[in-house]
């Protein structure tokens, strides 16, 4: 009798120990980079990157940052529960700048493995000068 009560408890916090464990928390993207093509100098443009927590805690965003001035993200400020979804907006604004350009936006956030890199690129066609 005393083995099978033993046996029982034994399961039991089994069990509750692994249903109480929590996924670590986790951002999936539909894509981390987008690529803008060729552009006029001087346009403003923007990309909405996609994102689903994964994760098995809510995702909290603290912060994103572009890699320069001309590179502004948006971003949501209240936490995003497991298994639902946001967006990140990204600005471009091309003034004074021709070529090819790549620029980034590093995520702040509490993901397991760190924080989150998003990556846009444009080529950027010069403006001719007016005569």
């Amino acid at each position: 009798m005393f083995k099978k009560i033993s046996l029982v408890l034994v399961i039991t916090l089994a069990m509750l120990t692994t249903s109480c464990e929590k996924k670590p928390t986790e951002m999936t993207f539909e894509s981390q980079v987008h690529d803008f093509g060729t552009i006029k100098q001087g346009d403003k443009v923007v990309h909405d990157f996609k994102f689903t927590n994964t994760g098995g805690s809510d995702l909290i965003i603290t912060d994103a940052k572009g890699s320069c001035g001309c590179t502004v993200p948006a971003y949501p400020k209240e936490p995003v529960k497991p298994g639902e979804s946001g967006v990140i907006k990204v600005s471009f604004d091309s003034h004074g700048k021709s070529g090819e350009h790549s620029k980034s936006v590093t995520v702040f956030c509490n993901v397991e493995h760190g924080n989150k890199v998003l990556n846009i690129k444009a080529n950027i066609e010069a403006l001719l000068p007016t005569k």
